[in-house]
């Protein structure tokens, strides 16, 4: 596995691969990988000649008080699993090397960018789109993958690279998940041993609701009330837990066939997102 720094060095390395006629995949992601990021790199590796894996922890879309400071940092351990995953490239760029000192450029997809984690964590999506944005500038791939467990952050990018015409093709991938349901993040580590026990809980709510929904329930909003008093009654700081159309994200209807559930609750000092997408 090549690792470059360096953003002219990347675009040298990706053009000899242009030139031979190759397709590339590209799998972004703020490191500290663990078996989620591992699936993306393999089906990526099903879907181009090349792929390129970036690390790099995204200053932009942390606000205050967040932990970009404290974010699980562990470069050696990852080029280690990205290099057995067979990767082509690994780009570990600095801050100075994606932002210029006077950036004043920002990409915010309206409306999208400012529900459910949108509202609690305010700037966080216009964030993840600038950087991703930035990073489909610099690479340029044929395609890119990313992990379902955000599904608003992939609706985010799905919506952004069709406005802005961008010559990517997105694919989602299903989320990986511990044996006890709970789904693979950088974060669960922050959660000492009695969270971790709780915290499964989050996507057992998620497949009641969702069983709720397919037996016939169709008073959504007593769906999401009875979600948040369980989270509560289980020790999570719920945030939000919502039935939404997957295309959109707007509230659902009963004529509504293609749906996903949000939710979003604190344990602890972790916050914890996860989601069930499904038709009915």
């Amino acid at each position: 596995m090549q690792t470059v720094n360096k953003v002219p060095e990347l675009r040298d390395v990706i053009k000899t691969w242009r030139v031979a006629g190759a397709s590339v995949a590209f799998v972004p992601t703020m490191g500290n990988l663990h078996a989620g990021h591992l699936k993306l790199v393999n089906e990526a590796k099903k879907k181009a000649d090349y792929v390129v894996v970036s690390i790099f922890v995204n200053p932009a879309q942390f606000g205050a008080g967040e932990d970009f400071e404290t974010y699980p940092r562990t470069e050696h351990e990852d080029r280690e699993k990205l290099d057995a995953a067979n990767t082509d490239l690994l780009f570990l760029p600095a801050v100075a090397d994606i932002y210029a000192p006077d950036t004043k450029t920002v990409v915010t997809v309206t409306e999208l960018s400012d529900l459910y984690c949108g509202v609690s964590r305010p700037g966080h999506f216009s964030g993840v789109a600038t950087i991703v944005c930035k990073l489909f500038n610099i690479v340029q791939p044929n395609v890119a993958l990313f992990g379902l467990k955000d599904f608003q952050q992939w609706v985010v990018i799905r919506t952004m690279v069709r406005d802005l015409n961008i010559p990517v093709e997105i694919i989602g991938v299903d989320t990986v998940r511990e044996s006890n349901g709970l789904a693979m993040s950088s974060r669960n580590g922050y959660m000492t041993d009695a969270e971790k026990q709780v915290a499964p809980k989050l996507y057992q709510t998620l497949c009641a609701a969702r069983d709720s929904v397919l037996m016939g329930v169709q008073s959504y909003p007593d769906i999401e009330w009875q979600a948040l008093v369980f989270l509560e009654k289980a020790g999570f700081e719920p945030d939000y837990f919502s039935v939404c159309r997957s295309s959109d994200l707007k509230k659902a209807t009963a004529e509504d066939l293609d749906l996903v559930l949000l939710a979003a609750a604190k344990l602890g000092k972790t916050r914890l997102i996860d989601n069930i997408y499904f038709s009915r």
